[in-house]
C-alpha cells in the first residue's frame, strides 16, 4: 500500500512544481535609448496586456521621478493600454502595503532608466523587490530600459571603473578587476547585461567581463532594441542589435594586470533572431 500512496504523492509535488514553473513570467530587456512605437508595442504584446491587467511604472532610477513616471505611462497610454500607474519610493521608507499588492498583482512592471545603482539601492532587500519576484513568479513581465536593463541580472554593473575612477571616456583598458559588480535584482543569473552597448562603444567593459566570469554568457544590448526572456530562451526584437560574448567557461590568462583569452565565441543577433541562455 505504501508504494502506491508514494508514487501518487510524487505526482502530485511533481504537478505542483510543474504548475509553477510555468507561471514565471518574462523578461523584456531595452537597451535604452528612443523607444519606438513598435519597440513598446512588443512589450505589451508580448505581456498579454492588451487582454487583462494595467501596467506598473517604477521610476526609482532616477532623481526626476515625476518625470520618469509621467514618460513611462504616456508610453502605454499612446499605444492604447490606458491602465497604466506608477509608484515612486525613497530610500528606507515603509512601503503601503496597498501599493505593494498592486505590484504583486501587475501584469507588467516597468523599471525607468537613470542609475541602476540608484534603484537598487532604494529596493534591495526590501517589501518592494519581493513584491517585483512576486508578480513575476505569477507570471507577470518585468520590462526596463537602460538602467532598468542593468539591474536585471544577478552580477549588475554599475558603471564604475575600479582601477580608474576618475578616467573619462568610457573603459580603454582589459585589465581584472576594473569592472565593478554589484547586486542586482537577480532575474538573469546565467548572463550578464550591459546597454547602449553599439551606440557607446561598450566592447572593453563587456570582454573584460567575459574573461572574469567565463561561466556565464555576457549580452550587450543596443539602443532601441530589446530581448524577450522566457526561462532559457530569448527573442532579439527592434531597430539595432544584440552581442553575446561566450567564453565557454575557459579560464582567462592573466599578465600582470592584462588578461587575455583564446577562442572566445562572439554573436551578433538581428531583430527575429533567437538564442538559449543555456
Amino acid at each position: 500500500m505504501k508504494r502506491p500512496l508514494l508514487i501518487f504523492l510524487s505526482l502530485i509535488l511533481f504537478s505542483q512544481v510543474s504548475i509553477a514553473q510555468k507561471k514565471q513570467g518574462k523578461l523584456f530587456i531595452i537597451g535604452g535609448g528612443s523607444r519606438p512605437a513598435s519597440l513598446i508595442n512588443a512589450m505589451i504584446d508580448e505581456a498579454g496586456l492588451r487582454t487583462e491587467g494595467y501596467a506598473v511604472v517604477l521610476p526609482m532610477s532616477t532623481m526626476y521621478g515625476d518625470e520618469a513616471m509621467a514618460s513611462g505611462k504616456k508610453q502605454f497610454t499612446d499605444n492604447g493600454i490606458k491602465n497604466a500607474t506608477a509608484f515612486n519610493f525613497e530610500k528606507g521608507e515603509t512601503p503601503n502595503p496597498v501599493l505593494l499588492d498592486s505590484i504583486r498583482k501587475a501584469k507588467l512592471i516597468y523599471i525607468s532608466g537613470g542609475d541602476q545603482n540608484r534603484f537598487m539601492g532604494i529596493v534591495a532587500g526590501t517589501e518592494i523587490e519581493k513584491a517585483i519576484w512576486d508578480c513575476f513568479n505569477n507570471g507577470g513581465m518585468i520590462a526596463g530600459t537602460s538602467a532598468g536593463a542593468a539591474v536585471m541580472s544577478e552580477k549588475m554593473i554599475t558603471g564604475t571603473q575600479v582601477a580608474y575612477p576618475d578616467e573619462e571616456g568610457g573603459f580603454k583598458v582589459m585589465e581584472q578587476g576594473n569592472v565593478e559588480l554589484a547586486n542586482g535584482l537577480g532575474f538573469l543569473k546565467k548572463a550578464i547585461i550591459d546597454q547602449h552597448f553599439v551606440k557607446r562603444s561598450r566592447y572593453n567593459r563587456m570582454l573584460t567581463l567575459t574573461m572574469e566570469h567565463p561561466e556565464i554568457k555576457c549580452i550587450g544590448i543596443d539602443e532601441s532594441t530589446a530581448i524577450v526572456v522566457s526561462g532559457d530562451k530569448v527573442k532579439v526584437v527592434g531597430a539595432s542589435q544584440v552581442l553575446v560574448f561566450d567564453a565557454g567557461g575557459k579560464k582567462a590568462k592573466l599578465q600582470g594586470k592584462k588578461l587575455g583569452q583564446k577562442d572566445i565565441k562572439l554573436s551578433i543577433y538581428l531583430a527575429g533572431d533567437e538564442f538559449s541562455l543555456k
